[in-house]
């Protein structure tokens, strides 16, 4: 069943986000009088088609990782001389930086629009807040104490933990000054702290920049586990525990918060455990036996399908953002312009070695965060959506032939010399490009199998 969720969570993903990129070719295609002559989502096998009354073929194929819309164009044979005018190549130079720059461009107004519909109900996000320092680490030796706030990074402002993250990783592999501004719960002052970075964690593989500081995050401390939720037909739901049930003790051990507890049921694949439970004031002991599951580390642990009642955020730490229409559509460009920037600083930094190539990833691990998101709420996917379309729209722009940057880097280069690239010389860049896009691919399936 989870693997069937995350299934259809990724395909709903592919589905939505190569439409709508293709639809942006084809668009403007249109707009500029090509034939267009097919428009598939995914690549091979032909499933199902239909065509229109212009004569364009609409087809979903066998392999839903990509799409194409085919335009008339006589690079790919001969053009009848009556539909030569509708031909990609007899347009102009501007016309046809148009069509290419139109698929990009729909996954960021997409972006946009899905990150307005998050924006819009408001949302609320909490504050990074220092948990706790390592004596030994970075943190320490700047000075940095538990309890302090961090509110900015280099100069710009880190309001939310999602912020913070971002802020480091935007300066992994790098040499020089960090500096943080902080500020503690009772007080509006604040104060500038500089951490000396020496090729800062450059190379790592799954890098965490929080830890790599030597520092943690302050999180509330579940002080009794209270049941929220039972997987259906697991060994928790199975022995008869129930929502709202407290765990006061397993195998005679008092259970004094969450980590300890799934500590010790991971630790007891296949066992028969003793569980005591209070219910409505009465207390009952159950028996059940831990699940044994596989980790993505390749571990067998103890799974019995149980999620707790949610910590309790300290109320200061809280913030809360309501939004207007147009003040959730300006926040939502801002959200894509920064992923965007986060996204280029990323692929600047895996050219230079500064981040590890094993942290590229493929579409199992894009299919399992989105069965994940899509899990936590609708809103959740929407935001997951919006990510990974300002992705493919900032990796299509790449100067790489073969993807819609490649093309453009061609005609931005007949803008300038007055006449077109030589075709041996795109042929030549296009087989380049088809080798770099094969062997990042390949990586990326290689790091996702590594990885299960």
């Amino acid at each position: 069943m989870e693997l069937l969720h995350t299934l259809v969570s990724f395909f709903t993903a592919i589905l939505i986000l190569v439409t709508l990129h293709e639809l942006g070719h084809f668009a403007v295609a249109r707009w500029c009088g090509v034939k267009v002559l097919r428009f598939s989502v995914g690549f091979g096998k032909v499933l199902w088609s239909r065509t229109d009354k212009q004569g364009t073929e609409y087809c979903l194929a066998a392999i839903p990782l990509g799409g194409y819309v085919k335009m008339l164009d006589e690079r790919e044979g001969e053009v009848a001389p009556e539909l030569l005018d509708q031909a990609f190549t007899q347009k102009n130079v501007w016309q046809r930086i148009a069509i290419v720059v139109a698929g990009p461009l729909a996954n960021f107004i997409l972006a946009v629009v899905l990150y307005w519909v998050v924006f819009l109900p408001g949302i609320t996000a909490v504050s990074p807040v220092i948990g706790s320092v390592d004596a030994s680490g970075l943190a320490a030796e700047a000075g940095l104490e538990s309890g302090q706030e961090i509110v900015a990074v280099d100069g710009r402002p880190t309001a939310t933990q999602q912020a913070f993250m971002q802020a480091l990783l935007n300066r992994l592999g790098e040499s020089g000054e960090l500096m943080l501004t902080v500020r503690y719960s009772d007080s509006d002052l604040e104060y500038h702290s500089t951490i000396e970075l020496n090729e800062w964690l450059k190379g790592v593989d799954a890098p965490d920049p929080i830890k790599g500081l030597g520092m943690s995050l302050y999180r509330p401390v579940l002080d009794k586990v209270v049941v929220r939720f039972l997987s259906p037909n697991e060994p928790a739901e199975q022995a008869g525990l129930k929502v709202a049930d407290q765990l006061l003790s397993i195998d005679g051990e008092l259970i004094t918060g969450w980590d300890g507890w799934a500590a010790y049921v991971r630790s007891k694949a296949g066992e028969s455990v003793r569980l005591e439970v209070l219910r409505e004031h009465k207390t009952l002991f159950l028996d059940l036996i831990p699940r044994a599951k596989t980790t993505e580390k390749g571990e067998m642990v103890g799974f019995v399908g149980v999620s707790p009642e949610p910590a309790v955020w300290p109320k200061e730490m809280l913030r809360h953002y309501k939004y207007g229409p147009v003040e959730a559509l300006f926040k939502s460009i801002e959200v894509t312009w920064d992923t965007s920037v986060s996204v280029l600083i990323s692929v600047k930094k895996l050219i230079l070695g500064e981040i590890s190539t094993k942290n590229l990833s493929g579409p199992i691990t894009i299919a399992k965060v989105a069965g994940d998101r899509a899990g936590y709420g609708i809103l959740s996917f929407i935001e997951f959506l919006a990510m990974i379309s300002v992705f493919l729209g900032v990796f299509n722009l790449l100067p790489i032939p073969v993807l819609d940057g490649g093309h453009l880097l061609y005609y931005v280069i007949e803008v300038i010399k007055g006449s077109p690239v030589p075709e041996s010389i795109q042929q030549a860049g296009y087989q380049m490009g088809m080798v770099m896009v094969l062997g990042l691919m390949c990586l990326a399936f290689y790091n996702d199998i590594m990885r299960l």
